[in-house]
């Protein structure tokens, strides 16, 4: 159930970092889709840092998703140490370019 809920946060810490930026319309989730309108809904260039960026956490915890009924494996947990320098990363990117 830990796991869940640690994807479940990473989400909720990924769309705040986004949300509470300069941009004038909010992203509502992270699936592909959601992450695809807000793109385009603020203009903003799909091939940039951020959105490859905030695609790449979607895949991620996808991912983990997938693999939570499973055993943790070695890799679960690499990826879920991925995912929180991903977010990481956004936070600073966003820190630094969309304020």
């Amino acid at each position: 159930m830990s796991e869940f809920i640690n994807r479940i946060q990473l989400q909720r810490e990924v769309i705040k970092i986004v949300n509470n930026s300069k941009f004038e319309y909010s992203i509502v989730g992270l699936s592909k889709k959601s992450i695809d309108r807000w793109c385009v809904d603020n203009n903003l260039n799909s091939q940039s840092k951020l959105i490859k960026l905030l695609l790449d956490i979607s895949e991620k915890l996808f991912f983990l998703a997938n693999k939570s009924q499973e055993q943790i494996t070695e890799s679960y947990a690499r990826i879920s140490d991925e995912v929180s320098f991903l977010v990481k990363s956004l936070s600073e990117l966003v820190r630094k370019e969309y304020r």
